[in-house]
């Protein structure tokens, strides 16, 4: 009998993993990658001796595949694709193919911003109760590469919309949709709808014994929910009524009450601040609860968390003023956040490569909150013009070294020098985590320059 071909488009954590999965389980396996492969990825194909190219892709080694694995980050606009749509091909993302062969529950975790945040809180209060829970997704070793010997019980997720693009029968136990606000529309052909839809496929096979938690005060996601109606057990979280069953956070409390047992804790006594990660602290604890974690585990779990590097991470204290490192912040929204989290005086870092942002949504936070604002990138001309007005001292740089030595120099003690960019890295950085890094060292360099 012919053994079935599998070909995967992409050579990063997900392709390399699909790739071990796909042969795992007996297919025929051809990978290919336009770009260069990491050397790590490299020597795991040789190893395993699959097949694969790099540099290029060769249409007929792809194009006779019963069924492609296609790396979220390549479009669906690709001619490639385009030709596989055509002749009727399958092509999936490495989640669908994946869930397939796992006996495991599934948690998936989808929005706008907070995904990882939240991802990271529900795998670390479900793994500090003691449930044996995988991480996978946009997050850690590929999903396939752990279902290859598929030991756990849960799987947290976190879900991009490019992932959920190319997932159709997917299972998931739990849903999280954080919010939804515009990002990556040039994937989505400038029409926000598509990009609601593309995150609403997270409930697209929900039965009505799952859960979807969702933030309630995110208008897209009400008004897609009232057009959908769909049958599942819903779970919203609010920042302004008291939901019951649900999550929601008033005078600081954080109350989350799922099946009659209600949780309390005070944002505070937890390592996240600010009302964004009050919701997305209130997701976890929904979701932690609803596989069955009790409230004593929950307390000591979430006292115990560690957020990933670069969201409002403190960098350093020099002279009495804290530097907080947000590069993750890419987007006018996580900065909104991020403001919104600040009860010092601020000098703000921003810049870098424009996504065109619409930067009124801060405009009050900015009067109430920036003492300054420090520009750096190449182009600043429309940081500059916006705020040129608003903000009392404003100074543009091309060098984070000068730009952490001009928010010491700003600052006071008790005032926070916060980089938060709203804009993508890379016009003078590799991305997000080298501007993060850089800005990481150049405080640390200060503060052994000023003990």
């Amino acid at each position: 009998m012919a053994v079935t071909k599998i070909a995967i488009l992409g050579g990063g954590e997900s392709g390399v993993g699909a790739a071990l999965l796909a042969q795992a389980k007996g297919f025929d396996v051809f990978l290919s990658d336009r770009g260069a492969l990491k050397e790590s990825y490299r020597t795991t194909l040789q190893t395993a001796g699959i097949p694969f190219e790099e540099g290029q892709h060769t249409d007929d080694q792809i194009l006779d595949a019963a069924e492609v694995i296609k790396s979220p980050g390549i479009p669906e606009t690709v001619p490639l694709v385009q030709k596989l749509k055509a002749q009727g091909t399958p092509v999936i993302s490495e989640i669908e193919f994946a869930a397939r062969y796992t006996k495991a529950r599934l948690i998936g975790i989808t929005g706008s911003n907070g995904k990882t945040t939240t991802t990271l809180l529900i795998y670390h209060l479900l793994k500090t109760a003691g449930v044996n829970v995988g991480l996978a997704g946009n997050v850690g070793d590929s999903f396939a590469r752990q279902v290859i010997n598929d030991t756990f019980e849960y799987f947290v997720l976190e879900l991009s919309s490019f992932q959920l693009d190319n997932m159709y029968s997917t299972h998931l136990d739990v849903m999280v949709l954080l919010n939804i606000t515009p990002d990556h529309l040039d994937r989505y052909g400038y029409s926000f709808q598509n990009y609601v839809n593309s995150k609403f496929r997270i409930l697209q096979n929900a039965q009505p014994q799952d859960r979807f938690i969702f933030f309630q005060e995110s208008q897209p996601i009400l008004d897609e929910l009232a057009k959908r109606n769909p049958t599942v057990k819903r779970l919203p979280i609010s920042l302004e009524s008291s939901v019951m069953p649900g999550g929601y956070f008033q005078n600081g409390i954080l109350t989350a009450t799922y099946n009659d047992s209600t949780f309390r804790i005070a944002l505070t006594d937890t390592p996240l601040r600010g009302p964004h990660n009050a919701i997305n602290t209130l997701a976890a604890i929904l979701a932690a609860k609803s596989v069955g974690v009790s409230d004593n585990a929950l307390t000591e779990g979430l006292k115990t968390f560690q957020n990933a590097a670069h969201r409002l991470e403190p960098a350093g204290t020099i002279s009495g003023i804290q530097f907080i490192n947000d590069s993750k912040a890419t987007n006018v929204d996580s900065v909104f956040y991020a403001l919104s989290s600040m009860e010092a005086p601020t000098i703000w870092i921003a810049g870098g490569q424009d996504k065109g942002n619409d930067y009124g949504q801060l405009d009050e936070l900015v009067r109430q909150k920036v003492k300054a604002l420090i520009c750096l990138g190449v182009d600043n001309h429309k940081l500059v013009a916006y705020f040129g007005r608003t903000v009392p001292v404003l100074y543009e740089t091309q060098s984070v070294v000068d730009a952490v030595a001009k928010g010491l120099e700003l600052g006071q003690p008790g005032d926070t020098v916060l980089l938060s960019p709203a804009c993508a890295s890379f016009d003078l950085f590799k991305n997000y985590e080298d501007r993060g890094n850089q800005f990481k060292v150049a405080v640390k360099n200060l503060m052994m320059n000023n003990q």
